[in-house]
């Protein structure tokens, strides 16, 4: 008994090891994925997702919002996440929140925060110290962990109307196509930058 047992165990550990190496990409929780789209940046990506009709770097949609759609500090499904400039985004960063998981945790759908890749369900949660989402941290799939750095944030532009993840998720790959062929319709913003 103890010799099959011994024979089964480099049978299992060669099961564990092809299980690593597989091609499909999964990072985050709840299995989310990241795809290439080279040249994709984030503000046209979440502008033809959710619907917000607002052109420009992403830090400069939240003012760009006032009067013209609900800002919230709260997260909603099909809201834009807003990340102000820093040294790190000097163009900000718009993400589609895609599940509200709890009133500090989120997850996303987003372009480029990973240069040219878009990237879904990736978790964003608040460290704010009055949970009102104005400092983040975000998901990093090249390490399949949640980031270190804090990213200064303004909140939510909310979506034009309801949605949910299923439409989310089933629209994102579309939403990049586009995104890609409006960019070269228009001239890029300087989101081409990390995280932009």
């Amino acid at each position: 008994m103890a010799w099959r047992t011994f024979s089964l165990v480099p049978l299992l550990l060669a099961g564990l090891l092809s299980a690593c190496a597989s091609s499909r990409s999964v990072t985050g929780p709840n299995v989310a994925a990241t795809s290439r789209h080279p040249g994709i940046t984030c503000a046209p990506f979440a502008r033809a997702l959710s619907g917000i009709e607002i052109y420009g770097d992403a830090a400069d949609w939240w003012d760009a919002a006032a009067g013209r759609y609900e800002r919230s500090s709260q997260p909603e499904i099909g809201a834009v996440l807003i990340l102000r400039r820093s040294s790190r985004l000097n163009a900000g960063h718009a993400a589609v929140v895609s599940r509200v998981l709890g009133p500090r945790q989120v997850h996303v759908i987003q372009a480029n925060w990973v240069p040219d890749e878009l990237a879904e369900d990736q978790l964003a949660i608040d460290v704010s110290p009055r949970n009102d989402w104005s400092a983040v941290r975000m998901w990093w799939p090249p390490t399949n962990t949640l980031g270190i750095r804090v990213y200064p944030a303004y909140g939510f532009i909310l979506p034009p109307g309801p949605t949910t993840h299923d439409a989310l998720r089933r629209n994102a790959r579309p939403a990049a196509r586009l995104a890609l062929q409006a960019r070269y319709l228009r001239t890029p913003s300087r989101a081409r930058s990390y995280g932009g």
